[in-house]
């Protein structure tokens, strides 16, 4: 069965990785990061890289390093850790990514911004220390 709204991959492996992170008592490295959330190590690296980079995660190099968070738990909220992998959310009025629509008005109506909205609203209003 398809799946009309999903995740992309980059997305899933930093919302979930800043939850295992915020949740861990020490330092978390990639393998050990990539191995509980069932990643590749390569692209969990390059998402945590993002996310230090933006300043939520802190990155210790060497054999026992790894990452923890930079910000309190309630000061990181879903949309901000989506934002930082994916980019700004934006409102389309086309599900299908048309500029414009062959029959003049959407089938679906504005489903598309509803649904834009409904998910901006959901991220913005949790924050990591939700989920600990």
């Amino acid at each position: 069965m398809s799946s009309v709204i999903a995740l992309s991959e980059a997305a899933a492996i930093g919302l979930h990785s800043m939850a295992l992170i915020a949740l861990s008592k020490k330092v978390v490295n990639v393998t050990e990061i990539a191995k509980k959330i069932g990643s590749s190590r390569h692209h969990t690296a390059k998402i945590m890289q993002r996310l230090s980079k933006r300043g939520f995660l802190e990155s210790t190099r060497g054999p026992s390093g790894g990452f923890c968070l930079k910000k309190k738990p309630e000061e990181i909220s879903l949309l901000d850790i989506y934002e930082a992998v994916e980019g700004k959310i934006t409102a389309h009025s086309c599900l299908a990514s048309k500029e414009k629509c062959p029959f003049g008005a959407c089938l679906l109506g504005d489903l598309a911004s509803k649904m834009t909205a409904e998910i901006w609203n959901h991220l913005s209003s949790k924050k990591l220390s939700d989920y600990l």
